[in-house]
């Protein structure tokens, strides 16, 4: 494929995302507006829960295939369990169609394997039929064991995608990583996708995340459904390639 064609296909996989905290509504209108582009739509929007009624009265009107995820546990990825389950039923009952947990990765580099299947089941539960994606912080895990470790008690408890990352940690996503995570879900036989997020900027990597998925799983398996990528600014690069101008990131005439 060209890399216009990697920017098509990134283009339908983008959880269009800002997560800071100076977010105001006028924040989550301007990214409501990105949503739509002249050539496609991104499948989802992430933000902070309070955001939630803003962005659904924007997409309805505008953009209403566009699903609306949010983040809970988040960044600390904390071992309190009735917050975490309490933050996540105030983003159901917002009206989330997709929430984003961070699992407690803390306790589990200290040993504690029951606090993370426990809060991704409970979690499984109060989301039902809406998507549950597991940020495992693959960064902070470091070993390659503990990632798996994380990935296998996500999948086994329910989640609907594991995550690489917050995007707020010194490592972020990282092909070592989506590599153990893609082959723990294939291992696993659970119809469970993938989410590559953070410090994702251009076509060129998000090209990288595609071959290497395409190699563990098959190019049929990648669509928004099995596979996202987590990013604020790779856009930008998307629509640059596809109108043939210049990144702003690197300088490369694509």
């Amino acid at each position: 494929m060209s890399l216009k064609d990697y920017a098509k296909q990134t283009l339908g996989l983008i959880d269009l995302t800002t997560l800071n905290d100076d977010d105001t509504d006028d924040t989550v209108l301007a990214l409501c507006k990105k949503t739509k582009t002249e050539f496609g739509s991104v499948p989802a929007i992430c933000i902070f829960r309070q955001f939630i009624p803003t962005a659904k009265n924007y997409l309805s009107e505008h953009n209403p295939t566009v699903k609306i995820a949010t983040v809970t546990n988040f960044p600390h990825g904390g071992d309190n369990l009735e917050l975490a389950l309490k933050e996540t039923l105030d983003a159901i009952n917002l009206g989330a169609d997709e929430v984003d947990i961070v699992f407690p990765y803390k306790a589990l580099i200290a040993g504690n394997q029951e606090i993370g299947a426990t809060m991704i089941k409970r979690a499984k539960e109060i989301c039902g039929n809406k998507v549950l994606k597991v940020i495992i912080e693959s960064g902070e895990l470091k070993t390659p064991e503990l990632i798996k470790l994380a990935s296998e008690i996500s999948i086994q408890n329910g989640a609907d995608f594991i995550k690489t990352s917050t995007g707020k940690v010194a490592v972020n996503a990282t092909l070592d990583a989506t590599e153990i995570m893609l082959n723990a879900i294939k291992s696993s036989g659970k119809n469970c996708a993938f989410k590559a997020a953070g410090g994702i900027r251009l076509v060129s990597e998000a090209k990288d995340y595609l071959d290497l998925t395409t190699k563990i799983m098959g190019s049929s398996w990648i669509n928004s459904d099995n596979f996202r990528f987590g990013a604020s600014s790779l856009l930008g690069d998307v629509l640059n390639v596809l109108n043939d101008k210049t990144s702003v990131v690197d300088k490369t005439v694509y």
